[in-house]
């Protein structure tokens, strides 16, 4: 059961990532201009984060940028990208994906248990 809880979150941001890009390369080949596409994974990771974790939105992260390098740049089925315009779409898809992914995991993390604060004012 302890392996179940590892390993779902990691199947479901891999299936996430497979199906946005089988939607996305429909897209490309059903004639669709598509600019900039690898920035449609962005929502899918944010989500990840928000409900996995921040492990879980990196391995979206990471995956969408391979498999947008693959199936969705020229030459198609290549992670040779031919234009240098669209290497630097993945470099900042990765580092803004990364700054996502970071962000989220503090704006939910639990806050720590301080210590209450002392009064300035002593009483006697």
């Amino acid at each position: 059961m302890g392996n179940l809880r590892r390993v779902m979150p990691v199947t479901i941001s891999l299936a996430v990532v497979c199906l946005v890009t089988v939607v996305l390369w429909y897209l490309r080949h059903a004639g669709d201009a598509l600019h900039h596409p690898v920035f449609f994974y962005l929502l899918p990771s944010a989500l990840l984060a928000i409900l996995y974790g921040a492990m879980p939105a990196l391995l979206c992260a990471s995956a969408a940028t391979a498999c947008a390098a693959y199936f969705l740049y020229d030459p198609l089925y290549s992670f040779h990208v031919a234009n240098p315009l669209e290497i630097g779409d993945l470099a900042f898809f990765a580092l803004l994906a990364l700054i996502g992914v970071k962000c989220t995991g503090e704006l939910l993390r639990r806050p720590s248990s301080a210590p209450a604060p002392k009064s300035r004012y002593k009483r006697v």
